[in-house]
C-alpha cells in the first residue's frame, strides 16, 4: 500500500475517533476484515490498528478485538499521574494523611532550629547519608523483621528514588526482569526508562505464579526479579512464608537478583519475614517514609549486600547527591522519639477503618483487598470498559485509575485500582456510593 493511502486511512480512523462518530467502546473491524475492506495486506493492516493504539486512540485486547478509547479521560484518570482537577474526589493516588501531623513537623522544625551543629546541615552530606541516620534506620528496620548493619544501609529520597538507584546501579539496558503481571506503576514507569525487558509473571489471588517464574528463568537469561511480598500494590496480598520460601529457592538456582519493595509493609503486622532476611546475599531491600509519615517527607532507605554498596553508593552521586541534611534530620529524629512508630499504628488502624467502610458501601461488589491497606482492586464485569466507567466517574466528580498503568502484560484487565487514603471519611463514603452506583450500571 502505498505511504500516503496508508498514512490516509490512520488519520481518517483518528479523525473520526476524535471527532465522536466512532464512539468509545465501539469494537472496529478485525484486521483481516480492515485488509479486505480496504484491500490492504494483514500486515498493513495490522499497522494500521498499531499506529492508532500508539497514538492513544484504540487499545486491542486478545480474544476480543480492536476498541476505540475513552479519549476524554483527562491527566491522571488512568495514568497513574498525581494531577487531579480542583473538586474531584481523589480515589486515584494515595497520600494518607492525619490530624496534627502538620503540629509535628513544626516541633521538629524548632527542635532541629535549636540543635547545635545546625549549620552541618547546610553542606554536603555523605552520598549514602551519615552513619549515625543509617545506623537508626538499620535498628528501624528490626520492627520489620530485618537484621542489617550501618554499613549495609543508604538514604534515599523516598522510596522511589531507592528503586532507581538500585536498577541503576545493578541493573544494564537490555537486562530481562521479573515482575508480577499487575504491579506498582512507578516501577513500570522505570523499568520502560532505563531500557528493562519485563517478562510478565501471572498473579493468583494470593501471590505470583513461581512455577511460571521458573520455567522462565529456564528458558531466558532473567537477571532479576522485582517483588512486593508483604502488601503488594495494587492486589493486596501477602506472601506467605512457603510462597516466599519458593521464590528465594528460585533466585538461588537461578541466581537472580531480588528487588524487594516495602513501601506499604508498615500496614501489615507480625508480617512475614522479608525476602531480604531470606536471601540476604541476593536482596535490595527498598522503603521509605513517604506512606508511613507524608508524602512531602522524601526520605527512603536501601539495604543491599556490602558487595553492592559501592555501585549503589556512586548511583546515589549521580542522581541527586546527597539527601537534603534538613530532611533526613527530621525523618531519623522522628524514627529516634518514636513518632515514626506511633504514626504507622495509627495509619495502620485509618486504613482498617477506611478497608471496612468500603467493604460496607461495596457490599455485592466483586473487589479485591487486605484489611489493613490503602487501596482495593476492582474488577468490572465481562462487558465493561475500564476507560469509560472512569469517565463516567469522571463526570460524577471521581477520579480513579484503571488497570493500565498497573498491567506490564499484553492482556489488561478492565479493572479498577481505588485508593481509600486521600480523602476524609464522609467524601469517602459518597466516592464509594458514586462508584457502586456507576459499576452496577
Amino acid at each position: 500500500m502505498p505511504r500516503a493511502r496508508y498514512k490516509s486511512l490512520v488519520d481518517t480512523f483518528a479523525e473520526d475517533i476524535r471527532s465522536g462518530r466512532l464512539p468509545p467502546g465501539m469494537r472496529l473491524p478485525t484486521h483481516r476484515q480492515l485488509a479486505a475492506d480496504h484491500g490492504l495486506a494483514l500486515v498493513t493492516a495490522s499497522r494500521v490498528y498499531a499506529e492508532l493504539e500508539a497514538m492513544g486512540l484504540v487499545s486491542g485486547e486478545t480474544g476480543r478485538g480492536t476498541f476505540v478509547r475513552e479519549i476524554a479521560l483527562p491527566p491522571g484518570q488512568g495514568s497513574g499521574q498525581m494531577t487531579i482537577a480542583a473538586g474531584m474526589l481523589d480515589l486515584n493516588f494515595n497520600y494518607p494523611s492525619l490530624p496534627g501531623q502538620a503540629d509535628l513537623l513544626r516541633t521538629a522544625l524548632r527542635q532541629l532550629a535549636l540543635s547545635g551543629d545546625l549549620e552541618a546541615l547546610l553542606r554536603y552530606q555523605p552520598h549514602a547519608g551519615r552513619l549515625h541516620e543509617r545506623a537508626t534506620i538499620a535498628r528501624h528496620l528490626l520492627s520489620r523483621g530485618l537484621t542489617v548493619q550501618a554499613e549495609q544501609v543508604l538514604v534515599v529520597s523516598g522510596a522511589q528514588h531507592g528503586l532507581a538507584v538500585a536498577m541503576m546501579a545493578l541493573l544494564k539496558p537490555g537486562d530481562v526482569i521479573a515482575v508480577d503481571a499487575l504491579t506498582y506503576s512507578g516501577f513500570k514507569v522505570l523499568a520502560e526508562t532505563l531500557h528493562l525487558e519485563i517478562v510478565a509473571i501471572p498473579v493468583t489471588a494470593s501471590g505470583p505464579d513461581l512455577e511460571y517464574l521458573h520455567s522462565v528463568c529456564r528458558k531466558r537469561p532473567v537477571r532479576a526479579v522485582y517483588s512486593m511480598p508483604t502488601l503488594h500494590n495494587p492486589l493486596g496480598w501477602v506472601m506467605g512464608m512457603a510462597q516466599r520460601e519458593q521464590l528465594v529457592a528460585i533466585a538461588r538456582q537461578h541466581n537472580l537478583m531480588i528487588i524487594e519493595d516495602a513501601a506499604y509493609a508498615f500496614l501489615v503486622e507480625d508480617a512475614p519475614t522479608p525476602l531480604a532476611s531470606l536471601a540476604p546475599e541476593r536482596t535490595v531491600y527498598v522503603g521509605g517514609l513517604s506512606k508511613s509519615v507524608a508524602t512531602g517527607l522524601r526520605v527512603g532507605f536501601v539495604a543491599a549486600p556490602v558487595a553492592w554498596m559501592k555501585a549503589l553508593e556512586r548511583t546515589i552521586m549521580a542522581t541527586t547527591w546527597n539527601v537534603p541534611g534538613v530532611m533526613s534530620a527530621i525523618a531519623v529524629a522522628w524514627i529516634e522519639d518514636g513518632t515514626v512508630a506511633h504514626l504507622e499504628a495509627q495509619k495502620r488502624q485509618d486504613a482498617r477503618a477506611r478497608q471496612a467502610l468500603a467493604a460496607q458501601v461495596l457490599k455485592g461488589v466483586a473487589h479485591t483487598s487486605h484489611p489493613s491497606s490503602y487501596f482495593l482492586w476492582l474488577p468490572l464485569a465481562e462487558d465493561a470498559r475500564a476507560d469509560q466507567v472512569a469517565m463516567a466517574l469522571q463526570r460524577e466528580g471521581v477520579s480513579v485509575s484503571t488497570a493500565e498503568p498497573f498491567a506490564v502484560s499484553a492482556q489488561v484487565p478492565h479493572a479498577l485500582r481505588l485508593a481509600l487514603g486521600s480523602v476524609d471519611m464522609p467524601s469517602l463514603r459518597e466516592a464509594l456510593l458514586k462508584v457502586r452506583n456507576v459499576v452496577a450500571w
